[in-house]
């Protein structure tokens, strides 16, 4: 079942929620003014604008961010009428702690100064307008040798997400309304980031979901789309 809420708040409310579920431990994280931040690793893999990306078309939604196009494509995964292309951004250090420890080695998943690497979500629907939700359309990424059902751990720090060019989050300031009904037109793109533990090589699978929403903001699960798809992070 996929979420409803914003890219931004999603990792941290999902692994919280899975807590007792999952058997993964919390593990605290500084502030990041606390954080010094960290010059990037000896294997980063440099930003570039992507010429060949829908979002190129620049045409955005009225509550969305601009989309930016950087990185290299990976995956390209369809739910429906949706499309979903998956770039590999860069890498680069933890500026803290995670928030959860393998109950297995009762270590953290990500330790600050740990590699994590950076991917962007470019989301074009190439049909029908779509009512969306809060959650517009959701993302989940696992390593194929990732040991947990939850998603992946994640470092929650915006300096990181700007450094990297990616948008921490879909929607443009102040443009979240309620009820939140948000129109995602024929042709148009936004685009979303986030970061997890970097494993060099490492086959990864994407899946996507998207539930539409009626004119009261109340979601139509029967009409759920969703996909999947497969890269391979550099």
């Amino acid at each position: 079942m996929f979420s409803t809420r914003t890219p931004t708040s999603r990792a941290a409310v999902a692994l919280v929620a899975s807590l007792a579920l999952f058997g993964l431990a919390a593990c605290g994280g500084g502030s990041d003014d606390a954080k010094t931040e960290k010059t990037a690793s000896a294997t980063p893999a440099p930003a570039e604008t992507t010429a060949d990306s829908a979002a190129a078309s620049g045409d955005l939604p009225d509550w969305a961010k601009p989309a930016t196009q950087v990185g290299d494509k990976i995956a390209t995964v369809k739910a429906g009428d949706i499309t979903v292309d998956v770039y590999q951004v860069g890498v680069t250090q933890a500026t803290k702690t995670g928030q959860f420890v393998d109950p297995e080695t009762n270590k953290p998943i990500i330790d600050e100064g740990d590699d994590i690497v950076f991917v962007n979500y470019v989301i074009t629907n190439t049909g029908a307008p779509i009512d969306l939700g809060a959650s517009l359309v959701d993302v989940q990424a696992r390593y194929k040798d990732w040991k947990f059902m939850q998603g992946m751990d994640s470092i929650v720090d915006s300096a990181l997400f700007e450094q990297e060019n990616v948008n921490t989050e879909g929607f443009a300031p102040g443009k979240f309304k309620e009820p939140a009904i948000f129109t995602f037109g024929k042709g148009q793109s936004y685009s979303v980031g986030e970061n997890f533990r970097y494993q060099k090589n490492s086959p990864i699978t994407f899946k996507v979901g998207a539930v539409p929403v009626d004119d009261k903001a109340d979601l139509l699960h029967d009409d759920k789309v969703e996909g999947e798809g497969s890269g391979t992070i550099k």
